[in-house]
């Protein structure tokens, strides 16, 4: 081997920008480090000052490291709420990361079960229709643009219960139906077209809408004066 692709550790320093990390500096006169290791990679090669490292174990320590970088900045986003896996491999990739040290990432997280899109996906979908009042098409819509797969997303929907649905196609119903104005006819078509655009399907608008009691706006404005006139 070429003593230029060999190289001896002379000192290791504490990288004072990145907590936990360590860089480590060739027994030359150079101010550039050799390498820039989490702790852990530190111990695992056990870089100590005299060591021997060949370019071949250069290349292995540095690809062993950004693949724990990987691995630790996912652990790190998924801290602040669930995400899938391509939410978590877009962050990833805005790190300039490589792409196969990405994918070990990913695919660790999916074996740890620390990464689930299907659970994602049913947790997503039933908290989006009762507290959010929409719809299972709407839903699906939010769930691919967070990258869940299509089937998945289709899966996820089919376990949402038609009932639970409905009684959030009323409430919504019967709040909005409150703030239309117009006539009878006028109301009704934009009450219809509220829902559907919240990604109920026709069934459950149709349904929904039954339940509305709707009010003439006529009597709501003399209702209205006298209660003026009674104050």
């Amino acid at each position: 081997m070429n003593k230029e692709d060999e190289w001896i550790i002379g000192t290791v320093k504490r990288d004072r920008t990145e907590k936990r990390r360590y860089l480590v500096f060739p027994d030359t006169d150079t101010e550039e480090p050799l390498l820039s290791v989490h702790e852990d990679m530190l111990i695992r090669f056990q870089l100590l000052k005299g060591q021997m490292i060949s370019k071949e174990q250069l290349e292995e320590i540095k690809n062993e490291d950004e693949r724990y970088k990987a691995y630790a900045l996912a652990i790190a986003y998924l801290g602040a709420k669930p995400r899938t896996r391509k939410a978590i491999g877009q962050y990833l990739s805005r790190k300039e990361l490589q792409e196969e040290n990405i994918e070990y990432a990913l695919n660790r997280l999916e074996s740890e079960q620390l990464v689930d899109d299907e659970q994602y996906a049913r947790q997503f979908a039933s908290s989006r229709m009762r507290s959010g009042l929409k719809g299972r098409l709407m839903i699906r819509q939010e769930l691919q643009q967070r990258g869940v797969p299509k089937e998945v997303a289709a899966e996820a929907l089919t376990e949402l219960d038609r009932d639970s649905e409905l009684n959030a196609a009323k409430r919504l119903a019967e709040k909005k139906s409150k703030a239309i104005k117009g006539d009878m006819k006028q109301r009704k078509t934009k009450l219809m077209a509220f829902l559907m655009r919240r990604g109920f399907p026709g069934d459950i608008v149709r349904e929904a809408m039954r339940g509305i009691e709707w009010k003439d706006e006529d009597s709501e404005e003399q209702e209205d004066d006298g209660v003026l006139l009674d104050n």
